[in-house]
Order: C-alpha cells, then sequence, then structure tokens
C-alpha cells in the first residue's frame, strides 16, 4: 500500500471539505427512508403501504434526478442544489405534518419530494476531475464509493435512533431541517455560474451522452450491480428469517459493508503503477458473490463470503465513477452521474421485486445466483472500457499543472 495519495488528497485545497459536506448533505436525506416507512405503516395500519410511499418516492428521485444534474452543467450547480434542497426540506416537512387519515395522500406527496433530491452526488462526482487528476483521481473515486458504503449503513441507522426515541414524524422533520442546512452548505462550495467553458467540447445530446460506446456500459454495469445489491439485501434478509434470528440480517449486511470500506480504502491506496480495468475487478466479484451460493448452510460461511465480496464492492463502483467521469465532456459530467443515479433507483425497485419471486420459487440461495448473474453481466459490459493508465495520468496532470 501507498497512502502518498491520500496525503496528497488531504493537502489539495478543497477537496476534503467538498467531501465531508457532501456526506453531512447527503446523511439526513439517507436517514429519510426509515421514519418515512414508519410513519406510512402507522397511518395505513400496514408495511404494505409503507412499500408503496417508498416506491414512489424512489420513482420521484429517478425522474428528476437527470433533469436536476443536466440542468446543474447548464446553468450551474450552486443554485440548482440549494433551490431543491430547501424544496425537498419543504416538502418531506409537508409529508410529515400530513394527518394520519390522509394516508392515501402519502404516495402522491412522497413522489413529490422525492422529485425535489438535490443533485448532491452527481455535483460531487463530477467536481473531482476539476480538482484532481492522476492518482489522485483514482483514490478520491476510491474514496468517495467508500464513503458512500458508510452512508448505506449509518443513514437508516440514524433514521431508525431517532424514529425510537421520538417518533415517525420527529425523525422526518429532524431530516428535513437538517439536508436544507446541510445542502445550503454543499451549494456554497460550487462554483457559481456554469462551468462548461472548462471545455471546448460541444454538449451532448442525451442520447449522444447515455448511448456511447463506452459510456453506455458503464451505466449498463453500474445499474446491473445496484439490481444485484438489491438482490443480496433481500437474500440476507430471507436467510436470516429462514435460520429464525432477524438480527443475523443486521449482522450479514454490516459484515459486506465492512469488507467494502476496508476494500475502499485499501484500493485507494494501491499505487495504480498498471494499468486497472473496470472488468477485472467485477469479474473477481463475480468470483466471490457465486461463492456465496455454496455458502447458505453456514451463517459463519455466508458472512465470511460476505465480507470477502464486499471487499471488491467500493473498489469496483469506485472504478466505474473514475472510468465514467474521465470518459465525459465537463460540460456534461453531472449529468451522466444523473443518469447513473436513475439507473441505480430503478435496477434497486426491480432488483429487490425479482429476487423476491426468485426466493419464493427457488429458494434462498438464488438470490445469489441472481446477483452472480447480473455481476457476470456486468463484467461483460465493460470489457472494452479502456483502463485507467498511470503513464497517461501523470502526463496528464503534468499537463494541467503546466
Amino acid at each position: 500500500m501507498d497512502l502518498t495519495a491520500y496525503r496528497d488528497l488531504w493537502k489539495t485545497h478543497g477537496v476534503m471539505a467538498l467531501l465531508a459536506s457532501a456526506l453531512i448533505a447527503r446523511m439526513p436525506v439517507m436517514a429519510t427512508m426509515v421514519p418515512l416507512a414508519y410513519l406510512a405503516k402507522d397511518a395505513a395500519g400496514n408495511f404494505g403501504w409503507a412499500g408503496v410511499v417508498a416506491g414512489a418516492y424512489s420513482i420521484g428521485t429517478a425522474i428528476a434526478s437527470v433533469v436536476w444534474s443536466r440542468r446543474a452543467d447548464r446553468k450551474g450547480a450552486r443554485w440548482v442544489l440549494i433551490g431543491t434542497g430547501m424544496a425537498w426540506g419543504v416538502l418531506m416537512a409537508v409529508v410529515a405534518l400530513l394527518p394520519d387519515s390522509w394516508y392515501r395522500a402519502l404516495p402522491i406527496a412522497a413522489a413529490l419530494a422525492g422529485m425535489f433530491v438535490a443533485p448532491v452526488t452527481s455535483a460531487l462526482r463530477a467536481s473531482w476531475p476539476r480538482l484532481v487528476q492522476g492518482a489522485r483521481l483514482r483514490a478520491i473515486y476510491a474514496l468517495d464509493a467508500t464513503a458512500q458504503e458508510v452512508l448505506f449503513v449509518v443513514g437508516p441507522m440514524v433514521g431508525a435512533v431517532i424514529v425510537s426515541f421520538a417518533s415517525p414524524r420527529a425523525g422526518l422533520l429532524a431530516c428535513a431541517v437538517t439536508a436544507a442546512a446541510a445542502i445550503w452548505w454543499f451549494g456554497l462550495k460550487q462554483r457559481p455560474g456554469a462551468h462548461h467553458e472548462e471545455s471546448d467540447e460541444p454538449r451532448p445530446t442525451a442520447r449522444q451522452l447515455v448511448f456511447h460506446r463506452h459510456r453506455f456500459g458503464l451505466l449498463l454495469a453500474f445499474a446491473c450491480l445496484v439490481t444485484g445489491f438489491a438482490s443480496m439485501s433481500l437474500g440476507i434478509v430471507a436467510f436470516a428469517d429462514e435460520h429464525g434470528n432477524r438480527l443475523i440480517a443486521g449482522v450479514l449486511e454490516t459484515v459486506a459493508a465492512l469488507g467494502s470500506l476496508i476494500g475502499g480504502l485499501v484500493g485507494g491506496a494501491l499505487p495504480g503503477r498498471r494499468n486497472s480495468y473496470v472488468w477485472r475487478r467485477m469479474l473477481a466479484m463475480t468470483v466471490l458473490v457465486t461463492g456465496c451460493v455454496f455458502a447458505t448452510s453456514s451463517v459463519v460461511a455466508l458472512a465470511l463470503m460476505l465480507f470477502a465480496a464486499g471487499c471488491l464492492i467500493a473498489p469496483t463502483v469506485g472504478a466505474i465513477y473514475e472510468r465514467l467521469g474521465v470518459m465525459t465532456p465537463a460540460s456534461a459530467r453531472t449529468e451522466i452521474f444523473g443518469w447513473m443515479i436513475s439507473g441505480g433507483m430503478i435496477g434497486s425497485a426491480v432488483g429487490s421485486a425479482v429476487a423476491g419471486a426468485v426466493v419464493e420459487a427457488f429458494g434462498v440461495r438464488y438470490a445469489w445466483v441472481l446477483m452472480a448473474v447480473l455481476a457476470l453481466l456486468a463484467t461483460l459490459s465493460v470489457l472494452h472500457v479502456p483502463p485507467h493508465r498511470p503513464a497517461e495520468a501523470d502526463l496528464e496532470e503534468v499537463a494541467v499543472a503546466a
């Protein structure tokens, strides 16, 4: 391992402040899903309605993600972030204050709130190529993917704690206020006005942007992975239920997340002196996920395999981010990550639904069979994506510095 890249990132002006502000801005948004689900359940009396409300929120987010990301590229991210962040906070407060007797309006209100989720993630990932180059760019995308894993674990936990000690309404109101303030802070760290003047390349149309020979494969790979992760999560829940102890689900999710956290930190610290192909990481992860299929007879065996597979999640996702960011014109980087998020939201919904049917029809282990097939499809879709080449990155960094 070589910690030089991390030391350089720490010394690079604005990088750590931007990452920290983005994490704080995304935290309350991630924490929202738990109190939202409990609010819907308490109002309607069943978790089925909670699923409908959560699905409506996800659909709203998937639809609007590209719209706001594209507008951020055209008009500048600062006021798009601040405007959507304030609107999301107000709409989420409205959801929190709806009387229980209005529970049938919750899906509509949740969908509207989802449509105003600020494009924090897209703006953050579009910013990295403007701030760092070379080995540091590879490291920051790995660190970004690792931080995302932390959010997936800590965000829902925070939401659950607020619900436990207060109420779902209090949880949503706390998330609304915190997110509005944090997104405003993150928005102020963006450059005022549009930044597309940094690139002489013409702005691509949506079709040109998405259906590019390399970008489309990366987007497809990410959607397949997220669909597979949803299948894995449902498989973990079903596995715990089959063993008669639902606490097992939390333990296994934490083990996989811990593996991803460690893998991401180690991956970002690797020297990177050789060409790095996305498909190689994807294939290695596919092999380890396939191993989970044969480990479902034992809690310990499955935990070990999930940890091993988890070690490649953040490095693989980070490599997709890096390739996508480098291979997209500066005038459309926020938008391309918006497309990625939309694909991920749709994939997550589809993955949960399909995995549920697969588990019911064939058994728990087939949730991992489904994920392995999706991971293999993701591998095939990025076979022709050019690798990260350290020599070229170093030359680019020298040219930028000059």
